[in-house]
């Protein structure tokens, strides 16, 4: 099997699917965040489905951005740079959840419990060092990253623009998270895996149909009367 641009495109297409509907599956029935959760086997399995989640929504909005690059221009290059680094911020942190915290709870549950409280949009009661600041630079690359990709892929127009518009306003209402505590954060999730998942398909669909204009053409050029001669 020949490997070509069209299906590394296709196949980031498929990643960015994967990877919204990953980030939908995630969030249901995710129980409270607590000290005990984080010791089952059900966190473990939890968060490693967040750290591919995390891998695959990477390796579909590199194959976005690269389809469009031209067109995107420099807001597009902004863009990728920002939100590939939200994600990369994201699977980091995802790990460190997976790994390291089961292996400290009994040891350090304060610390563990102020790491949670952080990632859950709240306030450490001690000293978490530098998770902190992962923490907070993970929310504004992940809001500033996906605001404007999904801008520049609106823009753009190559791929479908309902989930371009999506996207870039799913991560952006992720800020009214502390606002509304009545509602469940988790729902905010929603937006932005739809989006990954109708921008996924839109790309698989187009490079699909970019192979079948290119197959079509080799197959039709033998009866070009040009080539003939």
């Amino acid at each position: 099997m020949s490997i070509t641009t069209t299906k590394l495109t296709g196949a980031a297409g498929v990643c960015a699917v994967a990877a919204g509907l990953l980030f939908i599956g995630v969030q249901i029935n995710h129980p409270h965040l607590d000290v005990a959760f984080v010791t089952t086997t059900e966190w473990t399995v939890r968060q490693t489905l967040k750290v591919v989640m995390a891998a695959l929504s990477l390796i579909g909005i590199t194959g976005m951005y690269l389809r469009q690059v031209k067109q995107t221009g420099v807001l597009g290059l902004l863009a990728y740079v920002l939100f590939g680094a939200g994600y990369l911020i994201i699977m980091s942190i995802e790990v460190v959840g997976a790994v390291v915290l089961p292996s400290i709870a009994h040891s350090a549950p304060g610390y563990v419990s102020d790491v949670l409280a952080v990632a859950t949009g709240g306030h450490a009661t001690g000293d978490i060092g530098l998770m902190q600041a992962l923490s907070l630079v993970s929310g504004i690359t992940y809001l500033a990253g996906g605001l404007t990709f999904g801008i520049a892929l609106f823009r753009a127009n190559v791929l479908a623009r309902w989930p371009a518009a999506l996207l870039a306003g799913g991560t952006v209402a992720t800020i009214a998270i502390p606002l509304l505590p009545q509602i469940n954060e988790r729902l905010f999730a929603l937006p932005t895996g739809v989006a990954l998942v109708g921008l996924g398909y839109s790309l698989w669909r187009e490079q699909r149909t970019a192979a079948g204009r290119s197959l079509l053409n080799v197959t039709s050029s033998p009866l070009d009367p040009a080539g003939a001669k």
